[in-house]
């Protein structure tokens, strides 16, 4: 059987390159059973001036910003991580994929006072193709409103933590046990906040709205969306969304570095677009595909070589 444990290749591991099967930690290991790390998920994409990381530099500070709200100190710096990521891709001879830097606790100790344990940090990198299916960024996804729901106003909730994951994986299971492709989650206090993966938007009079970041993660693509927005002088809104706004939406779609951009179908059953793509949608959509693949000559700093 073919899983990721067992393929060939290498992965950057505290500060070393070691054999892809040899990369292992113990069963004691300490955010093996409280959940306690932080984690990117990096793409990087095949352009006709070669290999290009999509914005890691900001995925890399990112990384630094959930590390210091639950206070882990990463023992490497910023500068040294993304070295490591353009090498990771380069030894396993990768011309697309994903890359997953991850810090987190070791087995010196267990509980959950956390203390004097040593930060383990490593890189990984594969062929992912897109989350969804090819057929999605055409034809769009049915989702649902989860009754799961997101912890408002703390900033541990909002970064990227191992276990914050959990509930994002029980809404998934939800929306799809009853036939639906993903999930749309609320926050405690009733707003919209963002599927279980990816940041929300819509498409209302030709205006596009974003939830606020009290209860989502500051996306990367979310952020690029936003900027090829503006770069169109198509009008942005950052604000609170009810439920009913999602509902009588123009447009709905899904951002971020594993789904990139997929049109929503439906919500709960009810067509959106007549349960088509937008013409939003679809502009921003090619841009940002077009912008990954090094095609437009706009923002070319979101770009990194591997060499």
């Amino acid at each position: 059987m073919n899983t990721l444990a067992n393929r060939e290749g290498f992965i950057w591991m505290d500060g070393h390159l070691v054999d892809w099967s040899e990369a292992k930690v113990h069963v004691l290991t300490h955010t093996l059973h409280y959940g306690l790390g932080v984690f990117e998920g990096v793409r990087a994409y095949a352009t006709e001036n070669g290999t290009k990381i999509f914005r890691l530099e900001d995925h890399t500070e990112r990384l630094f910003e959930s590390a210091r709200a639950v206070n882990i100190e990463i023992p490497y710096t910023k500068e040294e991580l993304n070295k490591a990521q353009k090498e990771v891709f380069r030894v396993n001879k990768l011309d697309e994929g994903y890359l997953r830097p991850m810090c987190f606790y070791g087995s010196e100790g267990m509980g959950l006072r956390a203390d004097n344990l040593k930060v383990h940090c490593i890189v990984a990198a594969w062929e992912w193709p897109s989350y969804m299916s090819p057929e999605a960024f055409d034809n769009g996804i049915d989702i649902k409103i989860s009754s799961y729901k997101r912890e408002t106003g703390n900033i541990v909730s909002r970064s990227k933590v191992n276990g914050n994951y959990v509930k994002s994986i029980m809404a998934l299971q939800e929306a799809m046990k009853e036939g639906f492709d993903e999930a749309l989650m609320l926050d405690d206090e009733n707003n919209i906040s963002e599927g279980t993966g990816e940041n929300f938007f819509i498409v209302k009079n030709n205006i596009l709205v974003t939830p606020d970041l009290d209860a989502s993660l500051d996306g990367i693509t979310r952020k690029s969306i936003i900027s090829l927005a503006q770069e169109l002088n198509i009008e942005v809104q950052i604000k609170k969304i009810k439920a009913n706004d999602v509902l009588e939406a123009d447009e709905l779609f899904f951002t971020g570095t594993a789904a990139e951009v997929v049109p929503i179908r439906s919500v709960d059953k009810k067509l959106i677009s007549g349960g088509k793509r937008g013409e939003i949608t679809t502009i921003l959509q090619k841009n940002y595909f077009d912008q990954v693949r090094g095609i437009r000559d706009s923002f070319p700093e979101w770009l990194s070589s591997i060499d």
